[in-house]
């Protein structure tokens, strides 16, 4: 249909996808504020809703129940962990090796599942509510990828960015990167721990390492890491400046996703994860600006160490 000459503008499925992920954690929020059920609110919510409902054929997408249970059982481990052995080194080590054997052992390609096991550690969560408010979420979003999927067709050519973000959400199919992974890993805790500055290993960080290591020849972020440090950290910055000046606001939180969605844009990012890097300073007490410093250290450290184990694998290959 033309208008006065003019060809009627059809918003893209991107577009509205990112404008529907925005809706959905602002209700996400709104769900929170009545319940008074704080950790409904968890913010890998923005990271598995930005690619379920942007690309409802997506591996996350088409896994609805694992997109339930994964992060559920991996937040009922990082309670009990929490509630038996306090914070620390250990159980943050603990919770994230029960997280991805949980992973391999359901064959579940919801890797964000591991910021799920990890957050009650690194926050001192300590209350049975933690896994149960997961459901809200999740369940909301499960139900929701599969109304979105009979709605959208599938695309009938697949683009080569599309087949790598499938490939990047899958199970991992080998573990050979795994003990660079355990040094990053181990290296950023121990410094979180003597400089007292516990996020330098947020929740969503252990997420965006596993999968840049697992899956490092067509993860998005793991072709660009010198930028990741930067978009994460202004993310950072961005969400603790709306809790500041708002608070725990639904429209804070709509707000907060929708400048992760375009910092992502700026620096021609594919990083899910990274949208719950400005959605965690809604969920930590007395938040200041302390942590967008803890997210900009840890992920220049992990960008460190990938590019070494990088060159070091580029080494050994030339010389095989």
């Amino acid at each position: 249909m033309r208008l006065f000459g003019m060809r009627r503008w059809s918003p893209p499925l991107g577009f509205i996808g990112e404008l529907l992920t925005a809706l959905y954690m602002g209700a996400i929020a709104w769900i929170a504020a009545i319940t008074h059920i704080h950790y409904i609110l968890f913010p890998e919510l923005g990271a598995l809703a930005h690619d379920v409902i942007k690309r409802p054929h997506g591996t996350w997408a088409k896994a609805p129940g694992m997109l339930v249970l994964t992060p559920l059982l991996t937040g009922l481990v990082g309670t009990i962990l929490i509630r038996n052995m306090g914070s620390g080194i250990l159980p943050i080590l603990l919770a994230t090796a029960a997280a991805i054997l949980i992973i391999r052992v359901l064959k579940s390609p919801i890797a964000p599942a591991i910021s799920a096991g990890v957050l009650p550690i690194s926050l001192d969560i300590t209350s049975w509510n933690y896994p149960a408010s997961l459901l809200v979420g999740l369940v909301l979003l499960a139900l929701i990828s599969l109304v979105w999927r009979r709605i959208v067709p599938p695309p009938q050519v697949r683009s080569a960015g599309d087949i790598a973000d499938d490939i990047t959400e899958e199970a991992p199919r080998g573990y050979s990167w795994w003990p660079f992974f355990l040094v990053f890993l181990v290296g950023t805790a121990v410094l979180a721990e003597a400089t007292g500055w516990r996020l330098i290993l947020f929740p969503p960080l252990i997420v965006i390492g596993f999968e840049m290591f697992a899956h490092s020849n067509v993860c998005p972020w793991a072709r660009k890491p010198i930028r990741l440090p930067i978009a994460c950290t202004l993310s950072a910055l961005i969400g603790v400046a709306l809790v500041t000046a708002f608070g725990n606001a639904p429209l804070a939180v709509m707000a907060s996703t929708v400048c992760g969605i375009l910092i992502l844009r700026v620096f021609d990012l594919h990083v899910p994860p990274a949208l719950a890097v400005g959605l965690l300073p809604f969920v930590i007490p007395a938040v200041d600006y302390r942590f967008a410093a803890s997210v900009g250290i840890g992920t220049l450290s992990l960008t460190m160490v990938f590019l070494v184990w990088r060159r070091l694998r580029k080494s050994r290959r030339s010389l095989s």
